[in-house]
């Protein structure tokens, strides 16, 4: 994939960014996801790439726009496949909480996993200096004994992150059980495995089940920059798990680690669209608007961070 590709990629993010961050606050999650995703797919039209969405927003019935299978770009360059969030962490937008990202991933055809838009997986994420010290199979004692030896510290000074959902209780427990610091946020775990890798974000682990597609991004974003996830489908119910035999998959105790969620060349960008551990959100003032975004490939993991100057007067196409 064509190093230009990579900053093509964070136009989408900033437009997706932009677009939903003038909602933020509003209460309104559903709108604020709609702006993100119509503002992403009207730019992509004039993107040079010739992309099909492996991991989108949804299936083609269900939505109108960035629906798993749909083709993007102008159809110029090689094949690409898609993964994408127009606006991650829409409740964390509506609200006006910390860590809304708008993000998008490319890889080579066949470098995605597949996997249902609303199915769950349970992950385990972390960044460069926890690399190759984590096993999803192990007990959790013995994952925050590895990253603690590997980081130098005590159990105690960890922070895990976790989703706050009922489905995670028995995890928050233990970690509070072994004595290490609980973080824990209601929308974005994407957010979280991003921020195990920028040590001044203090997020050492991220544990729990969460959005699978979130842990494909994941791992697309950790290919690139460095560190380690690892996943387990977790479906709810037998609708769950006939969407998953219908991609052909059957084993649900078979652990997926980082290039088997997100395997080849692959390049991420991201934008923040409110502030996080990881990104600055928009900033608007007077007849313009800022925003941070990062873009980095994982052929050479040159990692860009973009501090971008939006002036609306202009009307530009981001």
């Amino acid at each position: 994939m064509e190093r230009n590709l990579a900053l093509e990629m964070v136009r989408l993010t900033e437009a997706a960014a932009l677009a939903s961050a003038r909602l933020m606050g509003r209460g309104d999650e559903v709108e604020a996801d709609y702006a993100a995703a119509e503002a992403m797919h009207s730019l992509f039209s004039v993107i040079e790439c010739d992309g099909q969405i492996v991991i989108g927003e949804g299936e083609e019935e269900a939505i109108p726009m960035l629906y798993v299978g749909e083709k993007l770009g102008n159809g110029s360059g090689p094949p690409i496949e898609l993964a994408l969030d127009a606006l991650e962490g829409a409740t964390s937008c509506a609200t006006g909480s910390s860590d809304a990202i708008s993000v998008i991933a490319a890889a080579e055809p066949g470098g995605f996993l597949r996997c249902p838009p609303n199915c769950h997986m349970d992950k385990i994420a972390v960044g460069p200096e926890g690399q190759g010290e984590i096993d999803l199979d192990k007990p959790v004692e013995d994952n925050l004994l590895a990253v603690a030896k590997a980081k130098g510290v005590p159990v105690s000074n960890l922070t895990v992150v976790v989703l706050d959902r009922p489905r995670n209780e028995a995890l928050i427990g233990e970690l509070r059980r072994l004595g290490t610091r609980v973080k824990l946020i209601g929308d974005g775990d994407l957010s979280a495995a991003l921020a195990t890798t920028h040590e001044p974000a203090g997020v050492d682990l991220l544990m729990g089940i969460g959005g699978a597609a979130q842990g494909v991004l994941a791992a697309a974003a950790l290919r690139c920059i460095g560190g380690e996830i690892q996943g387990r489908f977790r479906p709810r119910n037998e609708d769950e798990a006939k969407q998953l035999h219908d991609l052909d998959i059957y084993d649900f105790r078979k652990k997926y680690g980082t290039e088997e969620l997100a395997g080849g060349n692959v390049m991420f960008a991201a934008t923040g669209v409110t502030t996080g551990g990881y990104l600055t959100g928009v900033r608007f003032y007077s007849g313009g608007a800022m925003t941070n975004s990062v873009v980095v490939r994982s052929e050479t993991r040159t990692l860009r961070l973009l501090e971008t100057f939006h002036h609306f007067e202009q009307h530009p196409e981001y």
